[in-house]
Parts: C-alpha cells; sequence; structure tokens
C-alpha cells in the first residue's frame, strides 16, 4: 500500500511517497480500515513545516482524519462489520489499524468525501460559536469565510440562526460563500470595518470569528458591538494578534481562544456529543461541506501547496490513485 510521509521538515516538496506493507491484521479490540478519502488542512501544512504548536516525531504520516470502509474486525469488537463505512484516524496512508472506540461508525448516505472534509472544520465551527454563545438574530462576521473553519463557519451560523456577514478576498471566493448563505459579503482587501458597522446600523457585529488573526483581528476590535464576543480560531494571515484590552474594556466584549483539542482532552462527552449533532445534519441535508479540490494519494504535495497558494475553497481531500 502507499503512505505519504514527512521525513524532513521544511515545505511540501520534500515529502516522500512510499510502498509499504499491508498493517498486521487486528488484534483485540481493533478494526482495520481501508481509507478512502483524507481531509488536508492548513494545521498540516503548519506540521510538515515544523511550525505547529504540535510537534510529532519523525517521520510521520502526512494527515489526520480520513474517511473509508471497515476492512476486518478484530476480537471482541462489536458495533462494526466488514464494509461500514466510518470515520477514522490515519492520514495519507490506504489502510490503517486502529482501536475500534477510535473509530465513529458513518451513515450509510453519507459521502466520505464530505465526511472527511467535515471533521475539523464543522467541529471548529461548532464549539467555537458555543463558546461565542451565538443566539437566533444575533449577527455573525465570520473572516477567511472561503477557508474551510470558515465556510464551515458560515454553514453552521445560519442553522443557529444567525444573520452572517462574511468576508474573503476575492470575487469568486465570495460567490462561493454566497451560495452558502451569507446575508452579506465583503471583499475585505479594501478594509471591512466601515461596511460591517454601516451593515449594523453601527452597532457592530454580536460575534467575530476570527481565524485569519493580525491586521483582522485589530480592525475586528473598531467593529465588534457591546457585549460582544471574539473568537480566536487560527492566525492563517501569519502572525497572532496583540489585543488592545482597552477596546475590550471600552465595549464590554470578550476574546476567546479555544482548540479543539482541548475539548477533546477535557471534556470527550461534549466533543462526542458535537460529532453526533455534526453527523447528523450532515446525514440530513442540513450542512454542506464544500469541496473544491480532490487530489491523488501520490500528489498529496499538491494538496498543500494549494492551501500555501490560497487556492483552496473550503476544503481540499486527496482520494486514492
Amino acid at each position: 500500500m502507499k503512505g505519504v510521509f514527512c521525513e524532513v521538515l521544511g515545505t511540501p516538496d520534500d515529502l516522500v511517497v512510499r510502498e509499504l506493507d499491508d498493517p498486521d491484521r487486528p488484534r483485540e479490540g481493533e478494526v482495520a480500515v481501508d481509507l478512502e478519502v483524507r481531509g488536508i488542512s492548513y494545521t498540516d501544512l503548519l506540521m510538515v513545516a515544523g511550525r505547529y504548536q504540535v510537534k510529532p516525531d519523525l517521520p510521520f504520516v502526512v494527515g489526520g482524519q480520513a474517511a473509508g470502509r471497515i476492512a476486518e474486525v478484530g476480537p471482541g469488537v462489536e458495533g462494526f462489520a466488514p464494509g461500514d463505512p466510518v470515520l477514522a484516524g490515519g492520514g495519507c496512508v490506504e489502510r490503517t489499524v486502529t482501536r475500534a472506540d477510535r473509530v465513529t461508525r458513518l451513515p450509510d448516505n453519507v459521502d466520505l468525501a464530505e465526511a472527511a472534509s467535515f471533521g475539523a472544520n464543522y467541529a471548529t465551527a461548532l464549539y467555537a460559536l458555543q463558546r461565542g454563545r451565538l443566539r437566533v438574530g444575533e449577527t455573525l462576521l465570520v473572516h477567511g469565510a472561503a477557508g474551510g473553519v470558515g465556510l464551515a463557519a458560515v454553514d453552521v451560523g445560519k442553522l443557529m440562526g444567525a444573520r452572517v456577514i462574511a468576508t474573503a478576498s476575492t470575487a469568486e471566493k465570495l460567490a462561493v460563500v454566497g451560495e452558502m448563505g451569507a446575508d452579506h459579503l465583503i471583499d475585505y482587501t479594501d478594509g471591512f470595518r466601515e461596511q460591517v458597522k454601516a451593515l449594523t446600523g453601527d452597532r457592530g457585529a454580536d460575534v467575530i470569528y476570527d481565524p485569519v488573526g493580525g491586521d483582522v483581528f485589530d480592525e475586528s476590535m473598531r467593529c465588534i458591538a457591546p457585549f460582544g464576543r471574539i473568537l480566536i480560531v487560527g492566525f492563517t494571515g501569519g502572525r497572532p494578534a496583540l489585543a488592545k484590552t482597552n477596546h475590550l474594556l471600552i465595549k464590554d466584549a470578550e476574546a476567546i481562544g479555544f482548540t479543539i483539542g482541548a475539548l477533546e482532552r477535557h471534556d470527550p462527552e461534549w466533543a462526542e456529543r458535537n460529532r453526533q449533532t455534526i453527523l447528523g445534519w450532515l446525514a440530513s441535508g442540513r450542512i454542506h461541506p464544500y469541496i473544491s479540490h480532490r487530489v491523488p494519494l501520490s500528489r498529496t504535495a499538491d494538496a498543500l501547496k494549494l492551501i500555501a497558494g490560497r487556492k483552496v475553497i473550503g476544503k481540499v481531500v486527496v482520494v486514492n490513485d
């Protein structure tokens, strides 16, 4: 089977595609999964460069969450059978063996590519908006709205009853964001503060979802509503913001940081409830993960280059050759 490895920290061009022996058969409590689709994200790009806060030992398999089908069930495993569609870890390999309790059964009607692409993005969006206490009728400002976590926030925010203002950098990206249901679209290359204030009667946004950081965070603090909440999702703009606490003080506002990893560690029951909620939305067609690119496994480096070049709208997935 094929596997894609990071053997030295650097650029996507440094990745290595290797032919591997199939893993051993599953033991007690384990399952073997034939992976078909993997979601690739900005986090993977950072990990390959050695710039992510989690630094796995070298060499490591690129990618994380993937979707596929059960190939074999080990002794003592209940609730899974060969052929069942599942979410699993494993990343950019063709087969993985893992503990059954780390695998999530998917509804039969769910598209595997959508399942592989929703994971971290929709989990991040839902948890963030829960932490931000988003209420029906409030105004949600989503930055980087054409990216994976941004587009998920537009989708989930509308589902939660918010009025969504979305920012992105090109007309093409904004067109997709509009199709996903955003109420107002802003090209942030010309700034966004005055447009947000105009759209909200000078009040500002109640909740601001910011995966960009840097200057975008700074400008966001000037269009946040009284008692508003700004959600620190990431720093794709290249630098964390230096929050001016006087702005928070004057607006009686909050800056809220969070990570999905922390939720998984500290409150796994909450994380599992959210996972099941998202799966239910996906199965019923209430959310619509957007996939702009599908890249063959042997060209995983190209997927990371698309992310680095800001060419991806929604999600890029890696499929088998």
